[in-house]
């Protein structure tokens, strides 16, 4: 398909058939959802290890450790809410540059000059202007965004086997 991410020693890595006998539309689609879910994952892993140690409001500023699956139902709806809006926000904004609107055409379609993942917004002009490093830096996002993929999910297993935050496990 000539997409970026495939990368050694794997190669094109798709054990169970999923782009197999697809449209490039349809590949693109679910490049669309790592990308994105990669993004997700690499915050995560990072809000794992920085929510455990910081002091925050909801503790009174002590560090005070607990495990991260536990911090969600402990912060007040009043401030839950507006995270939550503003995340709506944003995955709306981000919906109506990629998607096709629903009625304008076959629904979960992305709009023919998008490209996955690539919404415009680049503040710091991090963007490569020259295809192939744009290339080159979508697989590095990608390849980063599989490991934090699987990084998350050890984290969140981890706490809830043994009731430890990842930094207790660690000594910390």
């Amino acid at each position: 398909y000539g997409l970026p991410g495939v990368a050694g020693p794997l190669g094109f890595f798709d054990p169970l058939g999923f782009s197999k006998d697809q449209s490039l539309e349809e590949v693109k689609r679910f490049r669309e959802a790592e990308v994105l879910h990669g993004r997700v994952a690499m915050m995560a892993t990072l809000g794992y290890l920085i929510g455990e140690s910081t002091p925050t409001i909801t503790y009174g500023m002590d560090v005070h450790h607990t495990i991260a699956n536990n911090q969600l139902p402990e912060v007040a709806g009043t401030v839950l809410f507006p995270f939550f809006l503003a995340i709506n926000f944003v995955e709306a904004l981000r919906a109506s540059v990629g998607w096709v609107e629903p009625g304008a055409g076959p629904l979960f379609t992305l709009r023919e000059k998008y490209y996955p993942g690539d919404i415009g917004f680049d503040p710091l002009g991090l963007k490569p202007s020259d295809a192939d490093e744009f290339a080159t830096m979508q697989t590095k996002e990608l390849n980063n965004g599989r490991l934090a993929m699987l990084a998350a999910a050890g984290m969140c297993v981890q706490e809830q086997i043994n009731g430890q935050g990842i930094l207790e496990n660690l000594g910390f």
